[in-house]
């Protein structure tokens, strides 16, 4: 099970509620991928918000558990509804366990004449003629993905924290919307590993997440650009700031992650 239509597939089960199929042949470590995770509670938020005037414009989530291979029950709860903004609660729940919650903001269109990019946009490499980089120590759901890094040593001890280059799923789904974006920003490997010199276990705790741009009109078989720094590590814990762009130079998500170096 493959298909990332699939994959984000949700079934409806009561108001509010919904249910997952977690397959297996996506795990990342004793879990499931991260970025499946929280593509589920994105899809589900949008699924009870069920309003396209009012798309995702932020959403902070956390990883409490591994999610496993199997059922998992969605619920959402609507926090507010306001003339501008709907705020919900999200949490997907395995065996009466929370493994993952979310809350997402929806809002309407503002201005939309108010937008500028303060970031500037990476100095591309075209893909074409970039070799395949997956790493021998890739968790198991890196090979549903395609990875031509441009700048992301591993484990090399070396002095910045830094991870660049094209990243797609190999069998994108038909439905690319802002839980597909979520996805894809989870799928580069922590850019801490370039100052590390072996590799060792790592967990995402806590995931925020801001779509940017219209994805639906991207092309499914174009890479998108990766780039990320890990500006800090404390205890065993990283914060990492990662921007996902277009192949056209267009800003589509910005995301934020905490990493914990598990031993």
């Amino acid at each position: 099970m493959s298909d990332l239509d699939a994959l984000l597939a949700l079934t409806p089960t009561g108001t509010g509620q919904l249910r997952a199929e977690v397959p297996d042949g996506w795990q990342q470590g004793r879990g499931a991928f991260g970025g499946l995770v929280i593509g589920l509670l994105v899809r589900a938020a949008a699924a009870v918000a069920a309003d396209p005037t009012r798309p995702l414009r932020s959403l902070s989530a956390e990883l409490c558990g591994p999610t496993q291979p199997g059922p998992a029950d969605i619920f959402v709860d609507a926090l507010r509804t306001g003339t501008g903004v709907t705020t919900l609660a999200v949490r997907l729940v395995q065996a009466g366990e929370v493994q993952a919650h979310a809350v997402a903001v929806h809002a309407r269109t503002r201005d939309a004449s108010l937008q500028w990019t303060e970031l500037r946009p990476p100095e591309f490499v075209p893909p074409t003629g970039l070799p395949l980089g997956t790493p021998d120590e890739a968790p198991v759901f890196a090979r549903h993905c395609e990875f031509r890094p441009v700048h992301a040593p591993l484990f090399t001890g070396g002095d910045e924290a830094r991870a660049e280059g094209w990243f797609r799923f190999k069998r994108p789904p038909t439905v690319r919307d802002a839980a597909y974006l979520a996805m894809l920003c989870d799928g580069w490997w922590p850019a801490a590993f370039s100052r590390l010199t072996t590799p060792r276990p790592t967990a995402t705790l806590t995931y925020t997440f801001q779509p940017l741009a219209d994805v639906s009109q991207l092309d499914p078989e174009q890479p998108v650009y990766h780039r990320a720094r890990a500006v800090a590590m404390r205890s065993g814990y990283s914060v990492e700031f990662r921007e996902l762009w277009s192949p056209a130079g267009e800003l589509l998500a910005l995301n934020q992650q905490t990493f914990a170096v598990i031993r």
